[in-house]
C-alpha cells in the first residue's frame, strides 16, 4: 500500500459514541474498513494495548490460553482481534465476571467466517461501526444543517454552501482516509489504489483460507464500481464480468460480495419498507455501495478530469458520496438508512429512520437548477402520498440534497441542503 505521512488525530463522531457505549457497557466492539481510524479512536481511550496484527508474543499466549493477555488497566484495547477468534469468548465470559463497565475495547477490520463464536456476546458487547471520515470530521462541512433538527421537523435557515462542484468531484476520488489528510490528490488516490490491491490478494485469501484468482475478484469489484448505486442483480454482474472474461456463475459472485462485506468493503443499501396505500409491489434489492466513494474511483482508474466529463456516472457516484455522509451523521443519532422503489418506478434514493420511528425521505441531486429541485419534490411528494401515514407517521422533512447552492425550504415545505452544510 501506499505511505501516507503520520497524521496527528483529528477528533471523530464516533469518539463520543465510543465513550458513551463504554459507559454503558463492559466491552465495546469497534468494527470498520481498514486504515478508517478504528485503533487511533480506540486508542484515545484505551490505558491499556495489544496489536495482534504485530505482536506475535500476543498471538502466540492466546493460542495457548487467551486469559494471559486480558489483564491489564481497563480500557483494554485489543487490535484486529479477529487474528485469534478464540479470544471471544473468554473476553465475552469476563465481561460476565467484572462487575463493572468498560473492561474491554475490541477492534476488527474483518468478520470471523465462523460467525458462532460472536452470538454470545449479546447483551454483553456493544457494537459500534465505524466509517471513512465524513466531510465534517475532515473540515469541509459546516455542519450548520443540523440531520438532528430536520429530523425534529425545525426550519433551517438560508445558507450558502462552502463547495463546489470541482472541489466534491476531488473529495470523492480522494476519500474519507486519515491516513491521506494531508497529501496530495495524486498520492491520495495512489493510497486507494494499492489499498484495493491489497484486499484482492492479500485480505480476501486470509479471510476465506484458500487461494483465489485476485484478477477475477478485480472484474468483481469493478463490475460494482461500475454499477455504483444501482440494484444490479447478482446475474448482471456475473454477466458483465462475463463480457470481459470467461464469466462467472452468480453464486461465485455471491461468495465474492459476501467475503467484500466482511471486509468493509462494501456496506449495500437495503430497501425501505413501509407501509403502503396503494398495491404496488415493493422491490426487495439492495443498492450497491462501497464503504467509500473512493474505492469505486480506484479500481476504475478514473480521475476528476474524467468524472467532470461523464455526468451520468457522476451522479451515481454523488449518490453513493452522500450515502456515506449521511450515514455517519445517522450513526451518531441512532439512526439508518434504507432506500425505496417500487413495482410502478417509482424511486427514492435514501430514507432515514429513527429507532424512535422518525423518518426523512431523501433525493439527491447532482445539480441544483430549479428544474431539477421541482422534479424531485414531485417526487418526494409522490412517495408520501403513497404511504399510509395513519400507520408511519408524516415524515419529518422531505430533504433534496444537491452537490452546491444554498440550504433553504420551500414555500411547499420541501428542504434543499447542499451536502457541504449537512452535520449531525
Amino acid at each position: 500500500m501506499g505511505n501516507p505521512h503520520v497524521v496527528s488525530y483529528r477528533p471523530r463522531l464516533a469518539d463520543t459514541e465510543l465513550t458513551n457505549k463504554l459507559a454503558s457497557a463492559s466491552t465495546v466492539l469497534i468494527e470498520g474498513p481498514r486504515a478508517c481510524g478504528k485503533t487511533a479512536t480506540a486508542s484515545q481511550i484505551a490505558n491499556s494495548k495489544v496489536f495482534f496484527d504485530t505482536d506475535i508474543n500476543a498471538r502466540e499466549a492466546c493460542a495457548i490460553d487467551p486469559t494471559l493477555v486480558l489483564e491489564g488497566e481497563a480500557p483494554r484495547l485489543f487490535d484486529e482481534w479477529q487474528i485469534v477468534p478464540n479470544l471471544w469468548n473468554h473476553v465475552r465470559r469476563a465481561s460476565d465476571n467484572r462487575r463493572r463497565k468498560g473492561n474491554f475495547i475490541l477492534t476488527g477490520s474483518a468478520v470471523p467466517t465462523d460467525d458462532l463464536t460472536r452470538h454470545s456476546g449479546a447483551g454483553r458487547i456493544s457494537r459500534l461501526q465505524m466509517r471513512t471520515m465524513s466531510m465534517l470530521e475532515l473540515g469541509i462541512s459546516t455542519g450548520k444543517v443540523s440531520l438532528r433538527d430536520l429530523l425534529k421537523r425545525k426550519t433551517i435557515s438560508e445558507l450558502s454552501a462552502t463547495t463546489t462542484l470541482p472541489d466534491l468531484v476531488e473529495y470523492m476520488c480522494r476519500g474519507g482516509w486519515p491516513g491521506t489528510i494531508d497529501e496530495n490528490l495524486n498520492t491520495a488516490m495512489s493510497f486507494v489504489r494499492d489499498y484495493v490491491e491489497e484486499i484482492s490478494r492479500t485480505d480476501v485469501e486470509n479471510m476465506i483460507g484458500v487461494r483465489h484468482d485476485p484478477d477475477r475478484l478485480m472484474r468483481v469489484i469493478q463490475s460494482l464500481a461500475r454499477n455504483i448505486s444501482t440494484d444490479v442483480s447478482l446475474a448482471t454482474l456475473a454477466s458483465d464480468i462475463e463480457h470481459s472474461n470467461n464469466g462467472l456463475q452468480s453464486r461465485t459472485v455471491a461468495n465474492y460480495l459476501s467475503t467484500l462485506a466482511r471486509l468493509f468493503v462494501i456496506e449495500d443499501l437495503p430497501p425501505f419498507s413501509p407501509h403502503l396505500r396503494s398495491r404496488a409491489r415493493l422491490r426487495k434489492a439492495a443498492k450497491r455501495h462501497f464503504t467509500d466513494p473512493s474505492i469505486a474511483v480506484a479500481v476504475l482508474r478514473s480521475n476528476p478530469d474524467q468524472l467532470l466529463k461523464d455526468v451520468s456516472y457522476l451522479g451515481l457516484l454523488f449518490e453513493s458520496f452522500v450515502v456515506h455522509e449521511l450515514r455517519v451523521y445517522a450513526s451518531v443519532l441512532d439512526a439508518n438508512l434504507s432506500h425505496y422503489r417500487d413495482s410502478s418506478g417509482l424511486e427514492v434514493d435514501i430514507v432515514i429512520q429513527t429507532a424512535s420511528g422518525s423518518w426523512i425521505p431523501i433525493e439527491v441531486k447532482l445539480g441544483n437548477e430549479e428544474s431539477t429541485i421541482d422534479k424531485a419534490a414531485t417526487n418526494l411528494r409522490k412517495f408520501v402520498d403513497k404511504v399510509d401515514i395513519d400507520r408511519m407517521g408524516e415524515p419529518s422533512n422531505l430533504l433534496v440534497v444537491t452537490s452546491a447552492g444554498y440550504a433553504y425550504q420551500r414555500q411547499d415545505g420541501v428542504t434543499v441542503v447542499p451536502i457541504s452544510s449537512i452535520g449531525p
